[in-house]
């Protein structure tokens, strides 16, 4: 790792500068944009498993969903996303998505699904693996772009990151001007970042990050080495550290 006390104030002072409304907006897309215009759990939730892919087709293809839908019949549902689909996710995916996110919200809040995981050793994946598994007990549904959007319940030693499902997260418990917190039963300080492929290649730069493999492990790792800069709330280095790979900034601002 680069010294640790001046890697520290820059990165606090990148954090700071990217902890602003500004900071999304139709110029610089993020899903959520989107997600917080509305500031419901469930929604949040269909954005952040939708956000793959480039930024600006992500917040294009959310702008198009009328949200109003889950408290419609599954028929209406049926009928109004005919048109719908989105890279892996043909219509048949999207439809019976939306179709399973209104029976969920139907049988508890996210919230409550999600403690009932978490709460056994305030783990997250172990919240992760209760929702993924109550989203597919709801709806039998099953196809290769589907299983793609939602995932597989983690296991012991899951490989993939879960980017999309820690983003979600980090929505709903931290509270600033980009995240919006609606939860607050969930520690800030047991988050796991969103680690995506501009934050990997950011954090082995920076020294933050020794491991070769993007995978869970990188992302519990870098996790636990964004506690020393802020052991109450480690993640809210990640938009951070996603603009400048993003930006490719890294050299301008740390070399």
């Amino acid at each position: 790792m680069h010294n640790f006390a001046k890697l520290k104030a820059l990165l606090d002072k990148e954090a700071d500068f990217r902890n602003s409304k500004d900071e999304v907006n139709p110029d610089k897309p993020d899903p959520i944009l989107i997600a917080k215009k509305y500031k419901e759990e469930y929604i949040s939730l269909i954005c952040s498993l939708f956000a793959y892919g480039n930024a600006k087709q992500i917040v294009k293809f959310l702008s198009s969903f009328d949200f109003s839908l889950l408290k419609e019949s599954e028929e209406k549902i049926k009928k109004e996303l005919q048109n719908h689909y989105y890279r892996f996710q043909k219509t048949k995916d999207v439809t019976a998505f939306f179709i399973t996110i209104k029976r969920l919200q139907e049988t508890d809040s996210l919230e409550n699904i999600f403690l009932k995981g978490y709460k056994k050793e305030n783990r997250v994946i172990d919240g992760i693996k209760t929702t993924i598994e109550s989203i597919y007990k709801v709806n039998p549904y099953n196809s290769k772009g589907y299983t793609f959007l939602i995932g597989k319940p983690p296991s012991k030693n899951p490989s993939s990151p879960y980017k999309r499902w820690n983003m979600f997260l980090r929505w709903m418990v931290r509270e600033d001007h980009i995240d919006f917190g609606l939860w607050k039963k969930v520690k800030k300080s047991d988050l796991i970042i969103p680690l995506d492929t501009h934050t990997f290649k950011v954090s082995q730069k920076l020294g933050l990050l020794k491991r070769k493999t993007y995978d869970f492990k990188a992302a519990v790792m870098l996790s636990k080495t964004l506690k020393l800069f802020d052991p109450d709330d480690p993640i809210r280095y990640d938009f951070a550290l996603y603009r400048i790979g993003q930006e490719s900034k890294i050299k301008k601002i740390f070399i």
